[in-house]
């Protein structure tokens, strides 16, 4: 089934700032935009209770997602939410996609999940899942690209409109702005048709752009069990929604949030060195020039990083050692948070 709706999301992706995204966006490349397949996997998630399911185990709003075009004006193609445990820490990072119409047709949602854990979030679901009407499979005849406009993009809403029709999903990125479009199509799709002039980008590209924009994706940027929502700044992201009543985890959440007291957050980082990929090991201490403890890194490589500090030392001059040598680092702001935001 085609989605028709694909071509009004890309259509209302122009009342949005795509200059934002075209001015933060550094990933080379002169077509229109650049197309990079994501290892992320899909899971197929229907059935007469897939909505009400799904709404008592995710953070975000998932009737929001369900309901469907008739469900009123402005309702999302996609979602972004975490799965939670029992004490409030994230155990997934999910983008959900409707793929029915209306409320009058039986909800379909496709999940993207870190294709690493695939089979535990089977495991996960189908655990809560108990006698509800609901399928729970994985898509293995999809694929998944991030869609991010290169430098000499014109207009990249028009081109995705008048090629909408043969993209399964074709929709702004939920969690923000600047990090383009996801489009879900048939595995062997030509990509030049569905996007004209575009390019296939390399991976390592759309890595550094998420971190070099602070936006934490799969198991080593979220440890699952460890992560918390909002240090991981999923208020931010658009992922969580405080008014939708009772999920999984949502206790220690909701009383963090309106204690309004959130001392860390995961932040971008600069190194003033490029560091080989993977030569951090995983929560290795930041320090301040002192000693102090400023945090913990999470990804990265080359130059570009992603970890979770100590708001209080974010302005500090910052190091870590790797393998006996210490690396200056910085960390920075990203551009896309909110302004005002006071938690």
């Amino acid at each position: 089934m085609l989605v028709r709706a694909a071509a009004a999301a890309a259509a209302a992706a122009t009342t949005s700032s795509p200059g934002l995204l075209r001015r933060l966006w550094r990933g080379g490349g002169s077509g229109a935009a650049a197309c990079f397949p994501l290892g992320r996997a899909l899971l197929d998630v229907r059935g007469a209770e897939a909505g009400v399911f799904l709404q008592g185990l995710l953070t975000n709003d998932v009737t929001r997602l369900a309901a469907g075009e008739a469900g009123g004006a402005g309702l999302p193609r996609a979602l972004y939410a975490h799965a939670l445990n029992v004490q409030g820490r994230c155990l997934y990072d999910l983008i959900l996609y409707r793929l029915h119409e209306s409320p009058e047709e039986e909800p379909h949602i496709l999940l993207e999940c870190d294709s690493g854990v695939l089979d535990a979030i089977q495991k996960h679901l189908k655990l809560y899942k108990i006698r509800r009407k609901v399928n729970i499979a994985p898509c293995l005849d999809l694929s998944l690209w991030a869609i991010v406009p290169g430098e000499r993009a014109g207009d990249i809403a028009s081109s995705l409109a008048k090629c909408a029709d043969q993209a399964l999903v074709l929709t702004p990125d939920p969690r923000t702005e600047v990090m383009g479009w996801r489009l879900i199509a048939k595995k062997g799709a030509n990509l030049s048709e569905i996007i004209p002039g575009s390019h296939i980008g390399n991976i390592e590209d759309y890595h550094r752009h998420r971190y070099k924009q602070g936006i934490p994706e799969g198991v080593k940027d979220l440890p699952p069990g460890v992560a918390l929502p909002l240090e991981s700044n999923l208020a931010y992201m658009n992922g969580i929604s405080f008014t939708k009543g009772c999920y999984i985890g949502q206790e220690l959440t909701a009383r963090t949030y309106h204690m309004g007291v959130i001392r860390k957050r995961l932040l971008p980082v600069h190194f003033s060195t490029p560091v080989p990929k993977d030569s951090i090991p995983e929560g290795a201490e930041i320090l301040t020039e002192s000693g102090k403890l400023a945090g913990k890194f999470r990804a990265g490589g080359g130059e570009l990083g992603i970890a979770l500090l100590r708001l209080a030392n974010i302005n500090e001059p910052l190091c870590l050692n790797i393998a006996g040598d210490k690396v200056k680092l910085t960390a920075s702001i990203p551009e896309w948070w909110p302004k005002t935001a006071s938690k």
